[in-house]
């Protein structure tokens, strides 16, 4: 599971960090999940965080809208799917990009308002807008001179 954290570049991060997260997040499609014995592949992400909504985007070249599942439950988001097969009867010479199943799951971390979030497709990018809830969004407080 993923968290949703502004990046510090900053940050250094040790061997150990850089292994751990090597073994926990699967960085790449290369490196399938297994669930139940099925095979999926963890699509990367690019995340962003607005005033007032967090955007998610997931490249997912030659899906449709109808083979995309997205659930949101207490702050998880989930994002499943699946890549066209690849072409029967075909001598590749390379075969690199992925197809088949895959999955992705977020935990948001700040509250949100689920019943308002949108996913649109566009160029092979699915994008999903998560409003904030009005409890975490910044205030803007006017300030008036007393007479």
């Amino acid at each position: 599971m993923s968290s949703i954290v502004r990046w510090n570049p900053s940050h250094t991060m040790s061997l150990r960090d850089a292994m751990n997260r090597m073994m926990d997040d699967r960085l790449t499609w290369g490196f399938p999940e297994s669930n139940g014995g099925s095979r999926y592949a963890r699509i990367p992400v690019d995340a962003y965080i607005t005033e007032n909504e967090i955007v998610v985007e997931l490249a997912v070249p030659g899906v449709s809208p109808e083979d995309v599942e997205i659930t949101y439950e207490g702050e998880t988001l989930t994002i499943e799917g699946s890549m066209p097969a690849r072409l029967e009867n075909v001598n590749y010479v390379f075969a690199e990009r992925f197809h088949g199943e895959f999955s992705r799951t977020l935990s948001v971390g700040i509250p949100i308002k689920a019943d308002e979030i949108e996913a649109t497709f566009d160029s092979g990018v699915l994008t999903l807008v998560l409003p904030k809830a009005e409890e975490v969004r910044p205030k803007s407080i006017k300030v008036t001179t007393k007479k």
